[in-house]
């Protein structure tokens, strides 16, 4: 049933938004709404309000319908659901996603499916992601065809994929086990999950009939200070098209290379291990490091100060640059290691002993001595030992749970050896 007509109401404001006369034809609506669409994209710093009027403007205009609707009844009309409008979305995405332009001049509307993102691995150093790049990136990736318009044919006339019964899906189905099989649902590569075909004789000489063809596409991927390993950056409805769907989008991941000496954690920080001799630790030092950025760093201790085995120092704002907050870094931290000599000569010993603090002495006399037994120290491979104690310990494991198991009253029976 059809309700009674509305009463008529401006019906110029969305031409004057686009900046196009009432007679303009829908290319030129296209043209416009592109044009004030990219100048007024909140992303690109426009006017947020503006780009909302612009989309809500070419939502009803670039439906014929809707347009037709629109230019005899004015904006009240195109906003009343029982008028066929109360239409939603964001035709400027519709439009850079290849998705089409809302009514497709088809006189149909069908929701369309989104396309799948097509993610790509980019390697970088840690040089370059200290202090950001851009790198070009090149890609094969499907787009429609432009001799046909993606339809496939001159006419664009269709029939029924023959291999998928127009559902643009297979099953592949795969015995895992006796009984036991494992579906897969995947896309017709009959039809490219479209879920038609064109007739032979009808087919575009261009795209064979397939509505889609291959090109090669250059990214230019911003790497920004601060980012890390496995940091994606997202390029919107540029991944490979498809008849009636929405282009998904391309996905680069960041990969870090293994820096010879820094390393990161995962954190805004910067790690590094330095060996010191004995009597570095023990009087002083100074080295030099060459940064990510190619800077000098003069590294040194503190007069009189001792560095122990294992410690940690830590210098403020040489770390990583901190995401988007380009003038803050994190810290530089250096693990100290102490090379400690293999021996020492008895001179050598007396020297350390007039400078060092003395030793603890312990009054040992003859009559103790006497009733000590001598020992000998020698040196132990602490990975070997270890081992050796995991094997005893689950030889024992395994020797308990066999007498956990025997029947009750059975005994233990051990081979004499002659």
């Amino acid at each position: 049933m059809f309700g009674r007509a509305p009463k008529k109401s401006d019906n110029t404001k969305y031409y004057e938004i686009l900046g196009v006369s009432k007679n303009a034809s829908q290319d030129d609506l296209k043209k416009a709404y592109k044009k004030a669409a990219i100048k007024n994209h909140p992303d690109k710093g426009g006017d947020s309000e503006k780009f909302k009027e612009l989309a809500q403007a070419y939502e009803v205009l670039g439906d014929p319908e809707k347009r037709q609707l629109y230019d005899d009844y004015g904006e009240d009309a195109v906003n009343d659901p029982g008028m066929g409008g109360g239409g939603g979305g964001d035709p400027f995405a519709a439009f850079f996603r290849g998705g089409g332009f809302p009514g497709g001049g088809h006189g149909q509307r069908q929701r369309q499916r989104r396309g799948e993102d097509v993610v790509h691995t980019l390697k970088v150093s840690l040089e370059e992601l200290y202090s950001g790049i851009s790198k070009k990136l090149s890609l094969s990736r499907t787009v429609l065809c432009s001799k046909c318009k993606g339809k496939g044919s001159k006419s664009g006339a269709t029939i029924k994929c023959s291999g998928c019964k127009g559902s643009g899906k297979k099953v592949t189905v795969r015995q895992i086990g006796p009984g036991m099989v494992h579906q897969m649902e995947h896309p017709c590569n009959d039809c490219n999950g479209i879920g038609e075909s064109v007739n032979a004789k009808d087919r575009c000489p261009s795209c064979k009939g397939k509505k889609v063809v291959s090109e090669k596409k250059v990214l230019e991927v911003h790497v920004e200070k601060g980012m890390h390993n496995g940091q994606k950056i997202k390029f919107s409805g540029q991944a490979d098209e498809a008849p009636d769907t929405n282009t998904g989008d391309i996905v680069i991941v960041l990969q870090q290379k293994d820096h010879a000496m820094f390393k990161t954690k995962g954190t805004d920080d910067l790690f590094i291990e330095h060996t010191l001799s004995l009597a570095e630790a023990l009087c002083g030092f100074q080295f030099i490091i060459t940064h990510l950025d190619g800077r000098q760093l003069l590294i040194k201790s503190q007069p009189g100060e001792i560095i122990k085995p294992d410690q940690y120092k830590a210098i403020d704002d040489e770390g990583m640059p901190i995401y988007q907050r380009p003038f803050m870094n994190g810290k530089l931290y250096i693990h100290f290691t102490v090379n400690f000599p293999n021996s020492l000569t008895s001179e050598q010993c007396k020297a350390f002993e007039a400078v060092l603090p003395p030793r603890i002495a312990v009054q040992m006399t003859d009559m103790k001595l006497d009733k000590c037994e001598e020992t000998t120290l020698h040196d132990v491979n602490n990975i070997e030992e270890e081992m050796k104690r995991k094997q005893a310990q689950a030889q024992k494991e395994a020797y308990d749970d066999d007498d956990d198991n025997m029947p009750d009253g059975a005994q233990r029976v051990q081979c004499a050896q002659q």
